[in-house]
């Protein structure tokens, strides 16, 4: 892309004074890696995608479901069926032909985690169970990597960056993972739509700003109640 279009594209994010020119070089030099290509998942995809990212890892292995759609609003109607991967690469691709999207179309699992999450600077987990979350987390500060998190549930969500520059990570503040069978979930529970994408946006505005080099809140767990509209902040 030709320099001047580059300005015409993320000029609105370049006459930001902490963004500048120099910022989205880091944006469009940046390889962040999406763990969920669902509720939380899409937004930060659609968010990161917008920004320019220069490659943008999408790690799923779900196909897309009618029930999907109330949240997911990078699938449609007609990718009913398809893997989500595939069918984020499609929305990606016509948003932005710029972004080097890479589907990963397989689970995150012990055997695989430390090679996929090796080649990116940034992780963001949108996933959907606490298997993943933990496995993630604990590969994330084996490699030294920064994590952005996320979770919802009905009206509720959490964001938190973790392993940030030697800063704590998710079992500093819940050692170890409850029974998933025990804990309630989106499929019992449900979750107004809405809520993913306020939740996926910060996801994605705290790694633009990580990849920026601007502060972000470090060791602090935001607590989201959108029924009640109460915003909250727990250190640990």
């Amino acid at each position: 892309m030709q320099s001047e279009d580059i300005f015409k594209r993320y000029s609105r994010q370049i006459f930001i004074e902490e963004i500048g020119l120099e910022g989205q070089k880091k944006i469009m030099a940046s390889k962040v890696l999406v763990i969920g290509a669902g509720g939380l998942g899409s937004p930060v995809i659609q968010y990161l995608a917008a920004a320019g990212i220069g490659t943008l890892g999408i790690a799923d292995f779900d196909h897309v479901e009618l029930h999907n759609l109330n949240r997911q609003v990078i699938h449609n109607e007609d990718r009913v069926g398809e893997l989500k991967v595939k069918s984020a690469e499609k929305f990606v691709t016509h948003l932005n032909y710029q972004v080097k999207v890479v589907p990963i179309e397989e689970k995150i699992t012990a055997s695989n985690a430390l090679e996929i999450l090796s080649q990116y600077d940034i992780m963001v987990d949108g996933s959907d169970n606490f298997s993943t979350r933990y496995l993630v987390n604990d590969t994330c500060v084996t490699l030294g990597k920064t994590l952005v998190y996320g979770s919802i549930l009905s009206f509720t969500g959490q964001v938190a960056v973790f392993n940030h520059q030697g800063s704590k990570n998710l079992r500093d503040i819940f050692p170890e993972p409850p029974f998933d069978e025990e804990m309630p979930d989106c499929d019992s529970l449900g979750v107004l739509g809405a809520l993913p994408g306020i939740v996926g946006s910060i996801m994605a505005l705290q790694t633009l700003k990580l990849i920026t080099d601007l502060p972000v809140n470090l060791n602090q767990l935001t607590l989201i109640d959108t029924l009640n509209w109460r915003f909250q902040t727990l250190d640990f």
